[in-house]
């Protein structure tokens, strides 16, 4: 916001209209460069990913250990799930390239992870909660095991 604006005796004054048209495409162009709702979505995704994926490895080697008749088909179905992981990081970087927006780790606090956003030539720093990142992690993996057991269910159908 400028200082013009939001100050009524601006509006007295007399101005070009093309001055005023420059004015507000370069507002336009300001909002554009900036962090749309879906991308950060995107961004807090990608930087779950990575948990979500260590979650299940540590969970594939407790069953590896362990002594469950149905061992095999679990360690399966991790695996399946890992390659899902794998697949929406790979496609939500490749997306988020496209869009020109980079995130890198920043620093940990007891209970905020803050990253840094590079997002078209603007930088903003992004942090989440570990609570709202469990919670999170929790939907995701519910969203991936629900996926696989429909894809299991139209297999032995």
């Amino acid at each position: 916001m400028s200082k013009l604006e939001g100050n009524e005796r601006w509006k007295t004054k007399m101005i070009m209209t093309e001055h005023v048209e420059q004015y507000e495409d370069q507002q336009h162009q300001n909002t554009d460069k900036m962090i749309t709702i879906e991308e950060r979505t995107m961004v807090r995704d990608l930087i779950l990913l990575p948990y979500i994926d260590t979650m299940v490895s540590k969970s594939l080697k407790e069953i590896e250990h362990s002594s469950n008749i149905l061992k095999r088909a679990y360690l399966m179905a991790g695996k399946a799930i890992q390659r899902r992981i794998m697949q929406d990081t790979y496609q939500l970087q490749k997306e988020l390239k496209q869009r020109n927006i980079r995130v890198l780790a920043d620093e940990q606090e007891e209970f905020l992870v803050y990253y840094k956003i590079f997002c078209r030539g603007y930088q903003e720093r992004f942090g989440l909660t570990r609570d709202v990142m469990r919670t999170e992690i929790s939907l995701r993996l519910t969203k991936y095991t629900t996926e696989l057991g429909a894809i299991l269910k139209d297999t032995l159908k």
